[in-house]
């Protein structure tokens, strides 16, 4: 093994022409030599240095080979096997054994502390280009001392046992930390700091390409601060390089970088404004939002509060420009929503957006200010944005841009800043939506109210009529997609936002609806089934919290926000012939079955209602209540009836999924009324028998002989489920008459007999509504069932005074004299 003082004589050899010159021409080699940019006498070398680096005793001979290979030739004329070799054999140890003799301030070290940090990080920054390198847990533990040295500058003591205990990285076998010696006398120190510099300086020239990142300004650098700007870039290039890593977020979060960052912006430390805030932007995007913002909702409110106070002072020039910015660092929408200093960050910025959206501005400079305005109305809806007359010019030119966006001829690629900029105007038009299509707004709005609510008649039609006009555009870009942009984030943007307008306005543009309805089906159905899921929508669903759990994408999300729409829809002829055409029952299916799959997995205390599941149901029932022969023969409504017989049983126990169980009950039953005669099957007992026990469980009858009441378990959930309930005992009355068989179960389970007995008790019913659908139930029993015409007609004879004795239908039909 040689030691550093072997390879002197190596350097020496080549002529300062050759090691300038590389393997170019006067490198002293035919073009035929060379390799990579390199000569085969330089790669000799290189293999020489690479070797003794792989086999260096101590500290200085693997500084003293790191110095050679530096020499002979930058790193950007290394191949990528040759440099992931070097890093394998310089390894993470050196660097944080570096760091830590610094921050120790050890004194035989043989380098000054602060050369140590720059050498130590150089030699991370490199190291951390190789994603291995980036995630392992060694480099991870220098983060820390990355951060402190980005807030508080390079601080040195002779006692830091706290990074002992803190970065146990470089440990020796004895689980002592070593420090770094870098005394040995045939490497000169100096040098090897400097050349590991200019190193690192060659194969980073800063994120633009130039070597503005290694200069510090006077801005960025004040008086009380001795970071140096090549130390700081380096720290921050360590940092980026584990964010990009697939948890490097988490990485970081967990070792308080929110909190470091925001520091050092706060003290305005070397690079934080221009590398700082841009990895905080990172650290704040996607999943990681919520989870950041409730954990240091103080440090990043004030670093907003500081932010927002830089963009209002400044110039309208620098203001364009700072909108992108700003919106990364608003809070997601409910965190920190009652802060009052929220409010007024809010209140200010729509001040000066205000103008803005005024102003004659070309599509370049509106598109960031739009984003900004549907970020803040995201926060607070309209209710801070301004008058109603600047909101309607809001969604006017927010429209104007989507319609410019998607109207261009087909073949022209939207550039990644427009479709970012149309999907702040979706945005926009979402939030219009709500407001402008809800049936009689009232023309003095309480303060609380949002601004848009007071709008007059005629601004009203002006904004439905402008979010029309864009809304045909979205239905005529989509109509151009084909099946292999299906996993375009920016189409499922599109697609979601154009669904948001269906759910509430499904009476204009019904001829274009109609058209598009194959698209949508076929489009929602490739995700169901995941045959498109590719992984940038997946991490576009991730970035926009979209999906079950937040982030967790399924493929059931893109159907989710067409449900709303369907449910109008099927109740429609022409529409619903068109979704008969594209096979759209057994896609609703499919979708209830993998959601009760989801579901059923989770516990009892997790499960909560479930809207898209019971809108499923909804869709379903009018296509079997309109479409009998359809349902009779199609195969996908003899699976959901399988599905439901499994499902009712484990619902009806399951309070919190109330309004789900009597979606389920009375889609079941209106299925069951559409058999003829036979028996009754297994899985249709099983369902019956859990629909009869739900369906008695409404009504409570403690309270007689006063009124039947609702019961307590049903009262929360009474406004949605009570039309369901029902039409749950009108189907039993149409199964009784489909298949007389089953009034012997409804014998059995004590159905008849319970609310016979109730009725007899009690002196009225909640309401009419309730009374007839019940008298209907009986009377269906009373003509299939001799055994149950003979109950009623014997407790109607007892009942003089109770509720049953007010059912004059029921009366006749069991002729009691």
């Amino acid at each position: 093994m040689a030691d550093s003082a072997d390879f002197t004589p190596t350097v020496n050899s080549q002529s300062p022409g050759k090691e300038e010159q590389g393997g170019g021409e006067g490198g002293g080699g035919s073009e035929g030599d060379v390799k990579g940019g390199l000569t085969d006498a330089q790669r000799g070398v290189l293999e020489r240095c690479v070797h003794a680096l792989k086999h260096a005793k101590n500290d200085s001979q693997t500084l003293a080979a790191l110095l050679l290979i530096s020499r002979l030739c930058p790193a950007s004329e290394l191949d990528k096997p040759m440099l992931r070799r070097i890093f394998e054999a310089v390894g993470l140890n050196l660097p944080a054994r570096l760091l830590v003799t610094a921050v120790r301030g050890d004194e035989n070290s043989g380098l000054p502390p602060n050369e140590l940090l720059s050498l130590g990080t150089a030699l991370l920054a490199a190291l951390s280009t190789e994603p291995d390198m980036a995630s392992s847990p060694q480099l991870l533990a220098t983060v820390p001392l990355l951060l402190g040295i980005l807030v508080n500058g390079p601080v040195f003591t002779q006692q830091k046992q706290e990074a002992r205990e803190q970065h146990q990285v470089g440990q020796s076998p004895d689980g002592e930390v070593q420090s770094a010696n870098i005394s040995n006398p045939d490497c000169n120190p100096a040098s090897v700091a400097q050349s590991a510099e200019e190193t690192e300086s060659s194969k980073q020239k800063g994120d633009d390409g130039s070597e503005a990142s290694r200069v510090s300004t006077s801005q960025e650098n004040p008086p009380s601060s001795s970071l140096d700007a090549a130390l700081a870039a380096d720290c921050y290039l360590v940092l980026t390089a584990v964010c990009a890593l697939p948890r490097g977020p988490e990485q970081l979060l967990s070792r308080g970088a929110i909190s470091a960052l925001c520091q050092a912006v706060e003290l305005k430390q070397t690079l934080s404004h221009e590398k700082g805030l841009a990895l905080l932007g990172l650290l704040l995007s996607g999943k990681n939002k919520d989870k950041a913002w409730s954990k240091h909702t103080p440090e990043l409110l004030s670093l907003l509060v500081r932010l927002s106070k830089d963009f209002c002072e400044s110039t309208d020039e620098t203001r364009l420009g700072m909108c992108g910015q700003l919106a990364q660092f608003l809070p997601p929408a409910g965190v920190a929503a009652e802060s009052e200093e929220l409010k007024a960050v809010v209140g200010r910025l729509w001040e000066v957006l205000r103008p803005m959206v005024q102003a004659k501005l070309t599509p370049r400079h509106i598109g960031p200010i739009l984003v900004l305005s549907a970020c803040l109305l995201d926060l607070y809806g309209w209710e801070m944005a301004g008058p109603p007359k600047f909101c309607c010019l809001l969604v006017n030119r927010a429209c104007v841009e989507v319609r410019m966006g998607l109207e261009e001829l087909p073949g022209n690629d939207l550039t990644p800043e427009v479709q970012h900029t149309i999907t702040g105007c979706y945005r926009i038009m979402e939030a219009a939506i709500e407001q402008a299509c809800s049936p009689g707004v009232p023309q003095a709005a309480a303060p609380s109210q949002s601004s848009i609510s007071t709008l007059s008649l005629q601004q009203s039609r002006q904004v439905l009529g402008v979010l029309e006009e864009a809304f045909s555009g979205l239905m005529y870009f989509l109509q151009q997609v084909e099946p292999s942009r299906y996993g375009d984030p920016f189409v499922f943007a599109t697609f979601r936002s154009l669904c948001s307008w269906l759910a509430e306005e499904t009476s204009c543009l019904k001829e274009e609806v109609t058209r598009l309805l194959p698209f949508l089906i076929n489009y929602t159905r490739s995700h169901l089934q995941g045959g498109i899921l590719e992984q940038s929508l997946a991490d576009w669903m991730v970035k926009m919290s979209i999906g079950e759990d937040r982030g967790a994408w399924t493929g059931r999300e893109a159907l989710r926000y067409l449900l709303p729409a369907l449910c109008h829809l099927s109740a429609e002829e022409g529409p619903r012939k068109v979704l008969l055409d594209v096979d759209t029952p057994a896609l609703l299916v499919d979708f209830l079955s993998q959601s009760w799959t989801f579901l059923r997995g989770k516990t009892s205390a997790a499960s909560t209602r479930d809207p898209s599941m019971e809108t499923a149901c909804s869709a379903l029932l009018n296509f079997t209540v309109t479409e009998p022969e359809r349902v009779r023969k199609d195969l996908c409504f003899r699976s959901l009836e399988v599905l439901l017989s499994e499902a009712l049983p484990l619902l009806v126990n399951k309070p919190r999924l109330l309004v789900l169980t009597a979606n389920c009950c009375t889609l079941g039953l209106m299925i069951g009324r559409l058999k003829e005669g036979g028996s009754v099957e297994a899985g249709q007992r099983r369902f019956l028998s859990s629909a009869l026990r739900f369906l008695r469980s409404a009504l409570d009858s403690s309270s007689s002989p006063g009124p039947v009441k609702v019961s307590l378990s049903w009262e929360d959930s009474w406004d949605d489920a009570a039309e369901l309930w029902r039409l749950s005992l009108q189907a039993l009355g149409g199964c009784a008459h489909a298949q007389p068989s089953i009034t012997t179960l409804i014998r059995e389970e004590g159905w008849l007999r319970h609310m016979l007995a109730m009725l007899h008790q009690c002196s009225a019913l909640p309401d009419q509504l309730t009374q007839e659908a019940l008298e209907e139930a009986l009377c269906a029993l009373a003509e299939r069932c001799p055994v149950c015409k003979q109950e009623i007609g014997d407790m109607m004879t007892r009942s003089r005074e109770g509720a049953l004795s007010k059912m004059k239908k029921l009366k006749k039909s069991v002729v009691v004299k």
